[in-house]
């Protein structure tokens, strides 16, 4: 797909190259100035004259008249030197790669050093290249009969590098490639139908994660949740016919299995809601409640690309929530994995109750650290909206390492106060220890305070991506639909993290 050459030479033959320019005085300086040169002058005379814009995120498309070997220029504005930043970088180039397969280009070159500066370096412009490709250019196919996407796919893109080694460019193109490729792997899944992606569809596609990255895998089946005594997943899966799952993938980078990160992801294929039924238009949709299980594989898909030395424990409790005579019924008190009883007060807070036996059974295998990832609420949208995930924690040190790693990822985070008198609510049933839903008051945080519960004095964070998981609205880097958010989040923690 991408291939570095270290010298820029014009009489290349290309489709289209992209060069990137910040708001100057109306002329091209630096490396840009040779190639102003190529067209005797004539760029700067399109910046003064409008026809190319410098403004941040514009695309402009020139013919280059065979002044050079490429046949189309692409001319990225990105806006003041001193607003420049990698989100802007990455969310320029996605807007721009858009275009470029919107016209149907498949030989594509870049001018890397024209997107470099004093705080963008061109290894993170490298990263940001190939990361806002793959994210950029994802599309569904879906199960329409034609579909031809893949014809308007960009084949090549070649990167001119004058100022870095090309090793250690192919190394940047190379990570924010997986990075990209992970986030669209999460993005499928979301975007499967119920019917495409079972429980055991599931389990099946982290086996082969296992296979093709060397990961430990563990699926236990439901009689293997029943000697465990995980009765919290088992009462969700009650009224289905589909056998639940519960999916444990285990990475070592380490040489002693210590310092173990936990990401534990809600796989609820479909949700009805249980006997506290979702309305018709609040059921469409539904499909997408596995958002954080596909955030946590898609997570795993880049640290078996890129092998960071850390150790990780991936556990994802998978089944449906359904409705019939066997199901799980409001007032129901069930016992889950850890021994603790719950007074079940809604069926449709299924989530939280597929998560604690989840988080026990993370413990169980050693995790020291626990980030949970789940589409857990309604209420975390009516407090946060649709483009910040809310975040719950017990532990300041990890809190910091996750919001550092969701700035970087470009995927915002917020977090919501746990108080003592939070847990107390979630404490309050006069016949078992928990109950599930304490109230609409402090919705979402009723939700991450009861799977806290569970975490208990192991350093924990909680992300609840029920308004992020998913958008109606394209941006620069995707198309309406999954977004795959928190896999690059989940990702960057693990590779940077600092015990």
């Amino acid at each position: 797909m991408f291939k570095v050459i270290k010298d820029m030479n014009y009489s290349n033959e290309h489709d289209c190259l992209i060069l990137g320019i910040f708001e100057k005085p109306n002329k091209f300086e630096g490396t840009l100035a040779n190639v102003d040169k190529q067209f005797d002058g004539q760029l700067t005379e399109l910046v003064k004259s409008g026809d190319l814009s410098a403004k941040k995120k514009s695309v402009s498309k020139v013919h280059t008249f065979g002044k050079i070997g490429a046949k189309r220029l692409f001319v990225v504005g990105l806006g003041r030197e001193k607003d420049y930043s990698f989100e802007v970088l990455r969310e320029a180039l996605g807007k721009t790669f858009k275009a470029v397969k919107a016209a149907k280009i498949q030989d594509a070159a870049i001018y890397l050093d024209s997107f470099v500066n004093e705080d963008i370096d061109a290894l993170d412009a490298a990263h940001a290249v190939s990361e806002a490709y793959a994210l950029s250019t994802y599309c569904f196919e879906g199960y329409k009969q034609k579909f031809s996407e893949h014809e308007k796919s960009i084949k090549s893109i070649s990167v001119y590098c004058e100022l870095t080694e090309e090793e250690d460019v192919n190394a940047a193109l190379t990570v924010g490639y997986a990075y990209g490729k992970g986030t669209n792997s999460a993005r499928t899944l979301v975007n499967l139908p119920g019917n495409m992606l079972t429980a055991t569809d599931m389990a099946n596609y982290a086996k082969e994660l296992a296979a093709k990255y060397n990961f430990e895998a563990e699926i236990l089946e439901k009689e293997d949740m029943i000697k465990l005594g995980m009765g919290a997943l088992l009462a969700v899966n009650q009224g289905s016919t589909e056998p639940p799952k519960m999916i444990v993938l285990k990475y070592q980078g380490k040489k002693e299995w210590k310092d173990v990160i936990g990401l534990v992801g809600k796989g609820i294929t479909f949700d009805t809601g249980g006997y506290s039924l979702k309305t018709k238009d609040g059921i469409v949709g539904m499909k997408t409640d596995m958002g954080g299980a596909a955030a946590v594989l898609g997570a795993m898909e880049i640290i078996g690309e890129l092998r960071p030395e850390q150790n990780v424990v991936a556990v994802i409790p998978s089944t449906d929530n359904m409705v019939s005579g066997n199901a799980l019924k409001p007032d129901d008190v069930i016992t889950s994995m850890s021994g603790k009883t719950i007074e079940v007060l809604n069926t449709d807070a299924e989530g939280r109750l597929a998560l604690a036996d989840a988080v026990t059974y993370a413990k169980h295998h050693g995790a020291n650290y626990l980030v949970d990832v789940a589409t857990l609420t309604g209420g975390v949208i009516v407090a946060l909206g649709n483009d910040t995930t809310g975040a719950l924690t017990n532990n300041e040190a990890l809190w910091e390492q996750v919001l550092e790693a969701s700035y970087e990822a470009g995927e915002p985070i917020w977090r919501l106060p746990l108080f003592e008198k939070d847990k107390q609510r979630v404490r309050g049933s006069k016949i078992a220890d928990l109950n599930n839903s304490p109230g609409r008051e402090g919705h979402a945080i009723m939700g991450g305070a009861f799977v806290g519960e569970f975490a208990e004095v192991t350093p924990w964070v909680h992300l609840d991506i029920a308004g992020t998981a998913t958008t109606r609205k394209e941006h620069d880097l995707g198309p309406s639909g999954a977004t795959g958010v928190m896999v690059r989040t989940l990702a960057l923690l693990v590779e940077r993290f600092d015990a």
